[in-house]
């Protein structure tokens, strides 16, 4: 997965490696060039002699009152100058700094005329990988910053410019830290209470497959479960529900296909708290944040159960738009964390990289796949060297 990302990353990288271990290195500002042997003065160089005038005869005048003039004599020869022999080369020599720089250190430093025609071409590369454009400028102006004016050494630039690298996409991941459910369903079951997570979202995107991702991790955590079937509009939505539990052993809470979804949320808290069960699971019906009325449906459901975590579940395929959605979505009811699913088929990549730095909402798993386990813990470290190839 994330392919065209990982593509896009290593050109620039190995790209820009590349460059600076080729560059040659101009003598500092102010110093000596580097000293050498003087270089000698091409010998002078006599010019060929002229050619000796033949005499042209006169022809003889006729006679006249005058006396015949006497022939002009042949100018002599005039003999070359000698050529000023040129000054000897003076030697000249670098500072010791810049000795020791490029001999024995061999470091360059990245100049922004060596990068910003590679970070253009980088721009547009995130954007071709679905990296929303803020995002995607942001990426580029951080690494603008970290990589200009930093001295790599010579056989060691990819190092240093994979770990500015890697520093400028870690920051895009900064929204806040992700919440532990497991911890936090026992610090409620120690207070008597369950834990109620309201999963919401687009049509389509896997919310009661996750759903039911999310029992199969309180289970085997010691957690005991109860699922809310509150999505009472898509047809077989409620048979899906009940077929999850009861693979998993999960009580599932549900009313008829039409009635209101808060009330199966608030009908399946109060089961929770007379059988002292963990943790609640509220599905809800697929909608887009243009819906205005199912919109209000949602603000409803989460007055009503009050849920402690509120969970958008999304698409990594989506692209930018799911960015518009989580925002959207979060202005609406707040959200408390991002499932993105099917990243086992998402060929670009950038739908991570943009909700954690454009909606400001922390991820807390990925989806990779159909099986109950199939659901990753999210790590920064470990995406974004996986992007890197470390």
């Amino acid at each position: 997965m994330f392919n065209l990302l990982k593509e896009k990353l290593s050109a620039f990288v190995s790209g820009l490696s590349r460059k600076e271990e080729t560059k040659e290195e101009p003598p500092a500002c102010g110093k000596e060039p580097k000293e050498g042997p003087p270089i000698p003065a091409p010998p002078a160089q006599s010019p060929p002699a002229p050619p000796a005038r033949v005499p042209v005869p006169v022809p003889e005048r006729p006679a006249s009152i005058h006396s015949p003039r006497a022939p002009i004599p042949a100018p002599p020869p005039v003999a070359p100058a000698a050529r000023t022999p040129a000054p000897p080369a003076l030697p000249v020599s670098l500072s010791l700094e810049s000795r020791v720089r490029q001999a024995v250190l061999g470091e360059t430093a990245i100049q922004e005329k060596d990068i910003s025609g590679m970070l253009d071409d980088l721009e547009l590369a995130l954007l071709e990988a679905d990296v929303a454009y803020d995002v995607a400028k942001a990426i580029v102006a951080d690494l603008r910053s970290a990589l200009v004016g930093m001295k790599v050494k010579r056989g060691r630039a990819k190092e240093g410019i994979t770990q500015a690298v890697r520093g400028a996409l870690l920051a895009q991941f900064q929204a806040g830290g992700a919440p532990d459910i497991v911890a936090l369903a026992k610090g409620k079951a120690a207070a008597g209470e369950p834990l109620r997570i309201l999963l919401l979202g687009p049509n389509g995107a896997g919310k009661t497959t996750t759903m039911a991702k999310l029992a199969s991790l309180f289970g085997e955590s010691g957690m005991t479960c109860v699922i809310a079937a509150a999505d009472s509009f898509r047809a077989a939505a409620i048979e899906q529900a009940e077929a999850h539990g009861a693979k998993l052993g999960v009580h599932v809470v549900r009313h008829a296909y039409g009635a209101d979804p808060a009330a199966v949320a608030f009908d399946a808290v109060n089961y929770a708290r007379a059988h002292r069960v963990n943790v609640v699971l509220m599905d809800t019906a697929g909608r887009q944040e243009t819906n205005r009325n199912l919109v209000e449906e949602m603000k409803k459901m989460a007055r009503v159960a009050k849920p402690d975590l509120t969970i958008f579940v999304g698409e990594s395929i989506a692209g930018n738009a799911l960015v518009e959605q989580v925002k959207a979505f979060h202005a609406a009811v707040g959200l408390d964390g991002v499932i993105l699913t099917k990243l086992d088929c998402d060929a670009k990549g950038g739908t991570a990289l943009s909700v954690a730095r454009g909606a400001g909402v922390p991820i807390l798993f990925f989806g990779v796949g159909q099986g109950y386990g199939d659901l990753e813990r999210f790590d920064a470290e470990r995406l974004v060297a996986a992007l890197l190839g470390a």
